[in-house]
């Protein structure tokens, strides 16, 4: 019951996280193009590559910690179920090209982030 409640409470600043900065992002950009999911997407791609390449390959955290930070906070973070319905919209609305992108964006940018941070944690702590 314990892990239960730690991804829950971990899974509570995710949510709030990615609200505020998918909003902020949002506030910021124009046009079309959901930059809001896009940007959350690739920092918690980043940051789980970053998390559990520490976490497992370098410093041996705790199952606890690890449930916490990457189920919890960063599952909650991460978008894609947003990203899908942002996608879905666009192509409903004929706008074929910009969800072709969107597609794009999401999927090489998210895998080269998720590398980024396995990358910069084995160079810094390895």
């Amino acid at each position: 019951m314990k892990r239960y409640l730690v991804v829950a409470l971990g899974g509570c600043f995710g949510a709030v996280i990615r609200y505020w900065l998918s909003g902020l992002v949002s506030e910021r950009t124009t046009g079309d193009f959901p930059w809001g999911t896009l940007v959350v997407n690739l920092a918690g791609s980043f940051f789980i590559g970053l998390f559990l390449t520490m976490a497992l390959e370098i410093f041996s955290w705790g199952i606890e910690l690890r449930l916490f930070l990457a189920t919890g906070v960063l599952g909650a973070f991460t978008t894609f179920s947003t990203f899908s319905y942002e996608t879905l919209s666009l192509l409903r609305e004929g706008m074929f090209l910009i969800a072709l992108a969107n597609v794009a964006a999401q999927l090489v940018g998210c895998l080269g982030a998720a590398y980024l941070g396995y990358a910069l944690a084995k160079l810094v702590w390895s």
